[in-house]
């Protein structure tokens, strides 16, 4: 069977100008010039007869067309980063780098990420304070986490406990993201360690927590 498909270096070139939202900053770690990612997303947008970027002077924004296609392209990128994943020796295979305002605390964020690495031991973690938004549009961090609220068109801006966390609009639903805002609003459960589990199964199996006699008689 036969996949019609785009080139694979327009969807390379649509994926990282729009988790950036910037040509520029897609071309940077594409290792090319911002007119080739501009050149490989407008034959993109002629193959598929839609337009996925409303271009701005110093920003383009993902259309509602381009947010659409953008979450399969992701997930079909994802598919082939964990096949390719599963043939490597486990590691490490990627990074995620977060912007912290100067005055939040980073030994309670430390706590939070402690959690965040035992769900996605992939991930490494970077961190750098003080930065914050203009890091962000610049492609320098993945995320921010503010000290206020911020509205930027292409961004995504949601409350914590202590701040804001803001991100593309590109990479806000991708698993990675997903985990880091769960562990900064104390929401992601992990299962115990194996050796509790291990501790736990059997107290419960001791003769000691044992009932003397059945709950119900008849």
């Amino acid at each position: 069977m036969t996949y019609l498909l785009p080139p694979l270096n327009a969807l390379r070139a649509f994926e990282a100008a729009a988790r950036h939202l910037s040509f520029k900053q897609a071309a940077h770690e594409l290792h090319v010039t911002a007119g080739a990612v501009s050149q490989q997303v407008r034959l993109l947008e002629e193959r598929l007869g839609v337009q996925l970027f409303e271009r701005r002077t110093r920003q383009v924004i993902l259309t509602c067309a381009g947010e659409t296609y953008l979450a399969r392209v992701r997930q079909g990128f994802r598919c082939l980063a964990e096949a390719t994943a599963e043939l490597k020796p486990e590691g490490v295979t990627s990074l995620l780098h977060i912007a912290v305002h100067a005055s939040f605390a980073l030994d309670r964020l430390r706590a939070r990420l402690a959690q965040f690495r035992r769900a996605q031991p992939q991930v490494a973690v970077r961190i750098s304070q003080p930065a914050g938004l203009h890091e962000l549009l610049e492609g320098k961090v993945d995320v921010v986490i503010a000290e206020r609220v911020y509205r930027y068109p292409g961004y995504r801006c949601e409350p914590l406990d202590s701040g804001f966390l803001i991100c593309p609009l590109g990479t806000a639903d991708c698993p990675e993201i997903e985990t880091l805002r769960s562990c900064l609003l104390g929401h992601l459960d992990l299962e115990p360690p194996a050796r509790t589990k291990a501790r736990l199964l059997a107290e419960l199996a001791s003769p000691a927590r044992r009932p003397s006699k059945p709950f119900f008689s008849a």
